[in-house]
């Protein structure tokens, strides 16, 4: 069952990496402008977490109730755990935004190879935070990423889309390597907090850290779209802008 369930994630996981910035970029190629209604969208399924931790919670009073035994937690997230996974969740909003902006202004498959430098960024954070051994084949595997930055940023005109100023281009560029070094700083953050929790990283910790951080991320998201006027169409069309969206799509 175990195999399982990591297969499934890990085809869980390819499919997201994969499709969501294709899915993305679909929108701002369409038209779409977004970028605060892209980041919120990242992370917006969050409460779906709720299913498997009730699940979780369910087994957890189910085995303190048959064996009597007060001292087992149902939910085991630490104030201290709380605390630095809010730090956590800020952080990974305005990572968002910035995949997002770089996503809006870059072709997909540059956005990518540029955020895929998130390699180099977490191993230099996990050295500094996490007091990570550097092997032979991390620093080639660094080396390589780095160099083909390099090279693309010597032809950064390239690919640059139609109808779109280099100023925006390089804007872009710049904004998704800014969320690669975010994601690479939050990486080493996480297994430092896990490190210092003191206690055993189960399932539901897990669990309950995705959907705290995830939860907090969204609200960044949510404050951005008030303060960018998001929910609307505009400022004198105070309709919905996923409603009138979709009714375009659907030619409604």
């Amino acid at each position: 069952m175990k195999i399982v369930l990591l297969v499934l994630n890990c085809i869980f996981l390819a499919v997201g990496t994969c499709g969501g910035p294709l899915v993305m970029r679909l929108y701002f190629i369409k038209g779409g402008k977004r970028i605060w209604l892209s980041t919120w969208l990242q992370t917006v399924a969050w409460p779906i977490n709720f299913l498997p931790l009730g699940i979780s919670y369910f087994y957890s009073l189910k085995n303190i109730n048959d064996n009597n035994n007060n001292n087992t937690k149902v939910i085991l997230m630490t104030p201290r755990i709380f605390v630095a996974t809010i730090g956590i969740g800020v952080l990974q909003g305005f990572g968002n935004y910035f995949y997002s902006y770089g996503t809006a202004k870059l072709p997909v498959s540059t956005s990518g190879l540029l955020f895929a430098t998130q390699l180099a960024f977490t191993t230099g954070f996990a050295f500094l935070i996490a007091k990570l051994k550097f092997t032979s084949y991390l620093v080639n595997a660094v080396i390589l990423l780095t160099i083909g930055v390099v090279l693309l940023a010597l032809h950064s005109g390239g690919d640059q889309p139609e109808g779109e100023t280099k100023k925006e281009y390089i804007l872009g560029f710049i904004m998704t390597l800014a969320a690669a070094a975010l994601s690479g700083l939050i990486f080493p953050l996480v297994e430092l907090i896990y490190k210092k929790a003191h206690q055993a990283i189960t399932y539901t910790l897990v669990l309950e850290f995705q959907t705290v951080y995830c939860f907090v991320a969204t609200i960044v998201a949510t404050i951005g779209m008030i303060i960018n006027k998001d929910f609307l169409v505009d400022s004198t069309n105070p309709g919905c802008y996923l409603v009138q969206f979709v009714d375009e799509r659907l030619g409604i």
